[in-house]
């Protein structure tokens, strides 16, 4: 449970009166839960799995589509104009990117420009936002037939892109990929599009989320 100490923090920042602290998601199909309900999603069990954890929190805006490369969600966020401050951003975009065939330098650019836009929102707090990890579609039964090998590498090389940009700027960096590769073995990991995570792989996300999403609403 968050502390006592941690309690009074978040009270002092968020004052009782005010709305709940918000929270923004941006990302592509993973993020919008393609092929699982809502509530299934990983940004609503998440915010779930905080307020059974006594924190304070609104339900998540969620700023994704299945398809989105880093460009496209960029357009996105134009057209949506989210208005800070939130008090949790999480940012997990680029399979679609890998599958494309895009260049990982491409990437790099147009994700730490995605990335400075979820500080912004943050209030330009970068330890309220979260930086989730592109999980390994080639581990799933939608890549049979398919070099699952090359593409679970260059899914590696995209994260390791992400991660250095989390880091540079000070943001947290949450690795689903390791939980997302269980679904080779797993079936009950994947949705009935045998592409996209089923709630119960999203859950399994949210336990390696939920510590690092408890400490960007503390603002540390």
């Amino acid at each position: 449970m968050i502390s006592a100490v941690a309690a009074t923090l978040v009270l002092s920042i968020f004052p009782a009166n005010a709305p709940p602290p918000r929270f923004l998601a941006l990302g592509d199909s993973y993020t919008i839960g393609e092929s699982v309900a809502e509530a299934d999603r990983w940004p609503n069990q998440l915010v779930r799995a905080l307020r059974a954890r006594k924190a304070v929190v609104a339900d998540p805006e969620i700023i994704a589509k299945t398809g989105w490369t880093t460009d496209e969600l960029s357009t996105a966020i134009d057209a949506a104009k989210p208005h800070g401050p939130y008090a949790l951003v999480t940012l997990l975009i680029g399979v679609n990117n890998q599958y494309r065939g895009r260049d990982a330098e491409q990437y790099r650019k147009e994700f730490v420009a995605l990335l400075h836009r979820a500080i912004g929102f943050a209030g330009g707090d970068a330890k309220r936002v979260i930086v989730v990890s592109i999980p390994d579609w080639g581990a799933t039964p939608f890549a049979e037939g398919r070099d699952r090998a090359k593409i679970g590498a260059e899914i590696d090389h995209f994260n390791a892109v992400a991660r250095e940009a989390a880091v540079r700027t000070g943001a947290h960096y949450a690795d689903v990929t390791p939980v997302s590769r269980h679904a080779s073995t797993d079936p009950t990991l994947v949705a009935q599009d045998g592409l996209h995570p089923s709630a119960k792989m999203y859950a399994q996300w949210v336990g390696v989320i939920l510590a690092q999403a408890e400490a960007a609403l503390q603002g540390r």
